[in-house]
């Protein structure tokens, strides 16, 4: 794959040609010969889909219930555990980048729905290495780009003071393609 960067605060991806892509103006954006998607969850999806033959399941599909597991999780990152973490993310990085100072009852709110979720965490991973059982899945990549900015705050110990999501953040986290991926994630905040 190629990594196109966009610059999100100087608003390349409010502009032309990337509105053409995802008129909506966010990221991320596959393009794979003439599909383009534009919503993560649908993107890992069709990535997961297309490569499953070559030993990549992510989804566990030769079982409906590995399967039905998997997605039950994707849900639970995409309905509670994002909505929570990337009001975090944007006051601790993008509103200073934007002249803001953090509002600190936005991350409080968002600190106290995100410990609940990672409570419910904590006691999954209590009983299987990842969230969907003991296998990598689709479900556990979800989480890596917004966790691996969180655990760059202040506000990490919501994570480092639970042992078992602390060991799955560190599982995940140090598999080599997330690594290669992390090493351009690296952006200057301050």
């Amino acid at each position: 794959f190629e990594l196109v960067p966009a610059d999100l605060f100087a608003g390349e991806h409010k502009q032309l040609p990337f509105l053409a892509k995802n008129t909506f103006g966010q990221i991320p954006v596959l393009e794979d010969g003439d599909l383009s998607l534009f919503a993560r969850l649908a993107i890992c999806a069709y990535v997961t889909e297309k490569f499953k033959e070559a030993g990549n399941d992510l989804i566990r599909h030769q079982s409906l219930k590995e399967a039905a597991e998997a997605k039950m999780w994707m849900e639970v990152e995409s309905q509670k555990y994002h909505p929570a973490i990337s009001p975090i993310i944007f006051e601790l990085f993008a509103a200073p980048l934007q002249g803001k100072s953090p509002d600190q009852g936005i991350i409080d709110d968002n600190m106290e729905k995100l410990g609940k979720v990672v409570s419910v965490y904590e006691d999954k991973l209590s009983r299987t290495k990842y969230l969907a059982g003991d296998f990598y899945r689709l479900a556990d990549l979800f989480h890596l780009s917004f966790t691996y900015y969180f655990m760059k705050t202040p506000c990490a110990n919501l994570i480092n003071e639970r042992p078992h999501v602390k060991a799955w953040w560190e599982d995940i986290s140090s598999r080599p393609a997330f690594q290669k991926v992390a090493s351009d994630m690296n952006y200057n905040f301050s």
